[in-house]
């Protein structure tokens, strides 16, 4: 047999050539062919699906974009779980505030122009930079947080006008009217409660702006001066959407003030007010009570009144005394009228982080789990001195701002505290379903435009983590004792 070497080598080499080939396709040529690489997977993508906002008790952070990922899961963990419901719905929101007080509208209109634009901006428009304040109370005539006590129709003592022919918006045009005007230039939309303090004194038992009634036989001129009030705020551009008849009617000691008890206040709706709204189309709602939750006794009084009920849209509440729950006892007792709560100061003498647990507990989130359709916190700003006020007036109300120059103010504790709800619950938002879970007091919230608002406060002085959940999958995040987080989500 003849051994041919050629064909031989070549047939060497061809073998050669395919392992080669097999060898590098399958695992590189650096590899031990017994060796199998694991494919290299990258790890999966993390979205933020919620923005959380945080202020925390010692100051250190105050209402700011926290920068963490907060991706919704279904990774089991230990902590407590908040369970936010959007199928439970309950009151409508109208908005969230402060008192423009004539004192605040005097210290703000002496900032700079560019200064003061800026800052209604800040307050009222609907930026990023802004906290979007929708809803105002004011005083008809003065209020204690005025230089002085004043009515729209204040004459000479022994004189009666019973035609209202000197009645006068002239003491505040130059500063609540002018103010109002520039904040509805940023806020059309913004609603306007308005409240006497007092009577004109030649209507009331006692020449003087503390405390005494109004005489009955004054009741329908009264009721008039209501109407006068709206018609003359209308025509400068001004809509007033809501009255309460007195400001705190069982506290007769401030100034000014004016005692009217139930039985009054319900017969002056009754047989005064109310009509006389009816005559003159006059479409603003007529808010009854306008003082502290210790007595939810005084608006059940004036709306088992059959006459009263019909003109009465709902209460208002104060929280100087007595437990905000009390909102929901006058709820239960007359679900189809609505609650409000109108008014809570923030002292000089106060600790920024304990108001801010207590208030956030109480005024925002309380009010809203107890069915009110607003929560206003009182004065919105004043000077360095805690002032302009009345003789007699409050001199320790502390105002959200403190307008400290010209070019300058600073943020207060009241600021955040309604910050929190108001840069992220505008008006026509409701509330829905979430559970309190431990310590973390919370109310949650689906806005116009269906995001979803959870607002939560740390009632503990530790460290809570805790768990978001909604739609079966959650999030997990942390606040501090005496934090506060407003988070939001699609």
């Amino acid at each position: 047999m003849k051994f041919n070497l050629s064909n031989t080598i070549k047939a060497i080499l061809f073998v050669t050539v395919i392992l080669t080939q097999v060898k590098c396709s399958s695992s590189g040529d650096t590899t031990d062919p017994g060796t199998v690489t694991p494919p290299v997977v990258n790890p999966p993508t993390v979205t933020n699906d919620v923005d959380f906002w945080l202020t925390k008790g010692n100051q250190s952070v105050l209402l700011t974009k926290q920068a963490g990922t907060l991706g919704f899961g279904t990774t089991y963990n230990i902590y407590n779980t908040i369970e936010v419901d959007a199928a439970q719905k309950y009151q409508t929101i109208d908005g969230f505030g402060y008192t423009l007080t004539g004192g605040s509208a005097d210290v703000i209109n002496q900032l700079t122009p560019a200064k003061k634009s800026a800052l209604l901006q800040e307050l009222f428009g609907s930026g990023e930079n802004s906290i979007g304040v929708s809803y105002l109370r004011i005083s008809i005539g003065a209020s204690d947080l005025n230089a002085a006590p004043f009515t729209y129709n204040d004459i000479t003592t022994g004189e009666t006008d019973l035609d209202l022919a000197k009645f006068s918006l002239d003491k505040d045009r130059n500063g609540v009217i002018a103010l109002l005007k520039e904040i509805l230039a940023i806020n059309p939309k913004i609603l306007i409660l308005a409240t006497p303090w007092s009577a004109p004194l030649w209507m009331k038992d006692k020449n003087s702006f503390v405390g005494g009634k109004l005489q009955e036989q004054y009741y329908d001129v009264y009721a008039k001066y209501f109407v006068k009030y709206i018609q003359q705020m209308k025509a400068e551009g001004i809509t007033i959407d809501a009255v309460t008849p007195q400001n705190e009617p069982l506290h007769d000691g401030n100034n000014p003030s004016m005692y009217m008890s139930a039985a009054d206040q319900a017969l002056f709706i009754k047989k005064n007010l109310g009509p006389a709204f009816k005559v003159a189309n006059i479409t603003a709602n007529i808010i009854t009570y306008d003082h502290n939750c210790d007595n939810p006794n005084y608006p059940k009084a004036i709306l088992a009144d059959a006459e009263a009920f019909p003109f009465v849209d709902g209460s208002a509440f104060h929280l100087y005394a007595g437990d905000i729950n009390a909102l929901t006892n006058v709820y239960n007792a007359y679900p189809s009228k609505n609650i409000y709560f109108t008014e809570q100061y923030t002292a000089s003498t106060g600790d920024f982080g304990g108001d801010l647990k207590w208030h956030l507990k109480n005024v925002i989130i309380g009010s809203m789990r107890n069915y009110s359709k607003n929560a206003l916190e009182w004065n919105l700003a004043n000077n360095a001195s805690f002032g302009p006020n009345t003789s007699g007036g409050c001199t320790t109300c502390k105002g959200a701002l403190t307008i400290t120059s010209p070019e300058n103010f600073q943020r207060n504790v009241a600021y955040y505290i309604i910050a929190h709800a108001s840069k992220f619950v505008p008006a026509g938002s409701v509330r829905i379903g979430s559970n309190i879970s431990g310590n973390l007091q919370n109310a949650a919230f689906i806005t116009p435009s269906g995001s979803k608002v959870l607002i939560v406060e740390n009632d503990s002085s530790d460290l809570q983590m805790f768990n978001i959940k909604f739609n079966g999958k959650w999030v997990t995040s942390s606040l501090e004792g005496g934090s506060v987080g407003t988070y939001t989500w699609k």
